[in-house]
């Protein structure tokens, strides 16, 4: 399905960057031309209580990094037919053309949920949100304002209700239990038939354009949800108690296929907080290492400023380990959220990735190419690398060229591709 394209002169939100509800109100109407629409409004409950406990600096963060969850959570699992918006305060609509079962659309509304309660560090302390979300799947030809109108009447009936989390706007409710044993039952089986598949995301040189790795993606093609995205598919693990299992089966499976490459490419792997906290994640990497042959110099970690919150000691103490035989450590998401300067201290970084936020109007606005040639000094002063997240256009390129950013990554050249496509990409000329 073609995307449903929102207006260039889109309104934005001038904290988040995400449009308003009136341009929302307008996606919905357009989209709604085509069929049935999938929506969901994500509520902030305890958004007052953090702006009178750290200010509204505080909860203009929290604001902040709650979109960006969202963003990357909607970008991850329901690409282009999809639009994010802040409507009001502390809610935000998601809403996609696709063609979603009732099932999906509850299980992608937890996974969504699952990633905003990660905690957050708000003035040195640890902050939850638990969000609570109005599902709905609105009727071809139904107006955006009467879709948000319901929706909104749902997110009030759920602010009663004491324990309930996601709430469907017409009243009904899907079976919560057994959808969530199937799904967690089904992930076990997909384990042990080696269901889960590896997509890569090639990454290339800024200056000669050649291909230089590639990150490695994990998806599972359900056969009765589709496909499902790396978030939803540890929200699932987590669920099911199944987080080490499946973080195991994916490096296995991602060093696998990349032992066959030639040098001196390299493979990136996205670590989770749950990853380092059985305190046996260093070992279990050294030891998928030499079962695959994968030389450990070029192996680079990727985390996240979330991933380190859980636990900061542990993460260092594991990461400095690997960083003894070779393995290379990338923080990701870089500047944005809560942004950590001890990690720059602490850890054996060898590399900042930038997120595709900070790519994404480097070329149109100067505030953005400033922020981004503060943060490559930056890394220059402290040795690292960039490597730059999201490029679509010729010229942001070109930018990220001029500032000394050294890898890039996105659809500009490639998307996620599959273990043979990136075989041929990588045995093409450079």
């Amino acid at each position: 399905m073609n995307p449903i394209v929102e207006p260039v002169a889109a309104e934005r939100d001038v904290l988040t960057g995400l449009v308003g509800a009136e341009t929302a109100r307008g996606w919905l109407d357009r989209a709604s031309d085509g069929g049935f629409i999938q929506a969901m409004l994500v509520s902030l409950k305890r958004l007052p209580s953090v702006n009178l406990a750290y200010g509204k600096a505080g909860g203009d963060l929290v604001l902040v990094e709650v979109a960006r969850r969202i963003s990357d959570f909607a970008r991850e699992e329901l690409g282009d037919s999809t639009i994010v918006a802040r409507t009001a305060g502390g809610d935000f609509l998601v809403a996609s053309a696709q063609t979603l079962s009732r099932e999906r659309w509850q299980w992608l509304a937890e996974a969504l949920g699952r990633t905003i309660a990660r905690p957050l560090i708000v003035n040195d302390e640890r902050l939850s949100l638990a969000p609570r979300t109005a599902l709905l799947r609105g009727l071809a030809g139904e107006s955006g304002g009467a879709l948000l109108d319901r929706l909104d009447q749902a997110a009030e009936a759920l602010q009663r209700s004491a324990g309930r989390r996601v709430l469907w706007a017409d009243g009904s409710h899907p079976a919560r239990g057994r959808s969530a044993a199937r799904l967690e039952g089904d992930l076990l089986g997909a384990l042990h038939r080696d269901e889960i598949t590896i997509l890569l995301q090639p990454q290339f040189d800024v200056q000669s354009g050649a291909l230089v790795g590639a990150e490695a993606l994990a998806r599972w093609q359900h056969p009765t949800f589709g496909r499902i995205g790396a978030e939803t598919l540890f929200a699932v693990a987590d669920r099911g108690d199944l987080v080490a299992q499946l973080s195991r089966h994916i490096a296995l499976r991602a060093l696998t296929i990349a032992a066959s490459w030639p040098s001196p490419l390299r493979l990136s792997l996205n670590v989770t907080a749950e990853d380092f906290a059985l305190g046996e994640f260093a070992s279990t990497l050294r030891a998928t290492l030499d079962r695959t042959g994968f030389p450990a110099d070029r192996l680079t970690i990727e985390i996240t400023e979330q991933t380190l919150i859980t636990d900061f000691d542990a993460c260092a103490s594991a990461l400095e380990e690997l960083a003894q035989i070779g393995v290379r450590v990338a923080l990701d998401d870089f500047g944005t959220g809560f942004s950590n300067f001890r990690a720059l201290k602490a850890l054996p970084l060898h590399t900042l990735k930038l997120d595709q936020t900070l790519v994404k109007d480097i070329a149109r606005d100067g505030r953005d190419r400033a922020i981004l040639r503060a943060m490559v000094a930056m890394a220059r002063a402290l040795d690292l690398k960039v490597v730059a997240e999201g490029v679509e256009t010729v010229t942001q390129l070109d930018i990220l060229r001029d500032e000394g950013c050294e890898v890039f990554q996105g659809f500009l050249r490639a998307g996620p591709i599959d273990e043979a496509s990136f075989a041929a990409l990588a045995a093409a000329p450079q």
